[in-house]
């Protein structure tokens, strides 16, 4: 299966969303490490080493674009592909901002999700934003 040992964190503070997530991401062949706490976001990428990253935006404490503001300052996590979720309206602007990758609303399609993941992982090492840069 191509998505073996392709790994992705799913940092999300709504425990169902985490859930479905990882179901339906191992339903598909990845290995999924799900953390419902963005404080301890960095500690476990650091300690899991993931291909990929699904962000929620509008979490306590630490908002997913706080977050990844950090990691792209990091040259570990500079080019990771990223995609930030939120219900959000102004949620894009905002991901594109703090650098994500890409950007799927909530409530999300499954397989679209599924689809941007696979497309963003097979081009694992020269992945570029999917944003277009905002002028």
């Amino acid at each position: 299966m191509e998505n073996q040992n392709k790994k992705i964190m799913v940092c999300d503070d709504d425990q169902g969303i985490l859930d479905v997530l990882q179901m339906l991401l191992e339903s598909e062949g990845f290995d999924v490490v799900t953390e419902i706490n963005s404080t301890n976001l960095i500690r476990e990428m650091n300690n899991n080493s993931p291909d990929l990253l699904l962000l929620d935006l509008w979490m306590p404490v630490l908002s997913g674009d706080q977050v990844l503001k950090t990691l792209r300052t990091s040259p570990e996590y500079e080019n990771l592909p990223v995609i930030v979720l939120s219900a959000s309206v102004d949620g894009s602007s905002i991901a594109n901002g703090a650098g994500a990758t890409d950007f799927v609303p909530k409530p999300f399609d499954m397989d679209d999700l599924i689809i941007k993941i696979k497309g963003l992982l097979s081009n694992t090492g020269n992945v570029d934003r999917v944003f277009e840069p905002i002028i």
